[in-house]
């Protein structure tokens, strides 16, 4: 996913029931009722000790074809775009959501709507958020990390923090680069620490 640009998310409803039963192994599912009823599952039940590796691999088998734009991960396909070719982001992503969308009718895939988000700038992956701004997320991981090395931290990383909010429009303005600058100074100088003098006043 690195420097792709527009982000969207599949997710595949009810997994595990869109893969059919074995005609053999049928008969090793079957439930029997207190009203004396036999059922048996002809579709892969959740439970089963082998599902999830079984549904997994033949996900990743099925969308082989597309895992350069699209790899997937058991019920989720992440999808990732960037300008190529003379081409826009925008239509690359709209080129690899039809040829992706296009394999799953062809194998009978289906997409649960509600769940699945479409060209946006980032998207959730396995509980962290990936996008286009990734990189000033991991420099200010790093910085953070380091914070109690530079003074007035928060104030100095305002302009960036503000950047990362979710309804924030991306532009870096000139406030922008002089906090980045100033981190990176304060990054870079060697701090004078010392133990707190505790007769002294505290500015916190």
């Amino acid at each position: 996913m690195t420097s792709s640009t527009i982000f969207s998310t599949l997710d595949l409803r009810d997994g595990f029931y869109q893969i059919l039963m074995r005609k053999s192994d049928i008969p090793l599912t079957a439930v029997s009722t207190p009203s004396g009823m036999l059922w048996e599952w002809l579709v892969m039940p959740q439970g089963l000790k082998n599902a999830p590796a079984t549904f997994n691999r033949c996900v990743t088998h099925l969308l082989r074809s597309v895992r350069d734009f699209a790899p997937s991960y058991f019920d989720d396909v992440f999808i990732h775009s960037r300008a190529v070719n003379g081409k826009s982001d925008v239509e690359m992503h709209t080129e690899h959501l039809r040829k992706l969308l296009e394999l799953m009718r062809k194998h009978k895939l289906y997409a649960n709507l509600k769940k699945c988000i479409f060209g946006a700038t980032e998207i959730p992956v396995l509980g962290c958020l990936v996008g286009k701004n990734g990189e000033l997320r991991q420099f200010l991981g790093l910085a953070t990390y380091l914070c109690k090395y530079v003074s007035n931290y928060a104030g100095k990383i305002r302009p960036l923090s503000q950047l990362l909010k979710k309804e924030a429009a991306w532009e870096w303005t000139a406030d922008c680069q002089q906090a980045f600058e100033a981190v990176k100074q304060g990054l870079t100088e060697a701090p004078i620490l010392a133990v707190a003098d505790q007769d002294r006043p505290f500015h916190v």
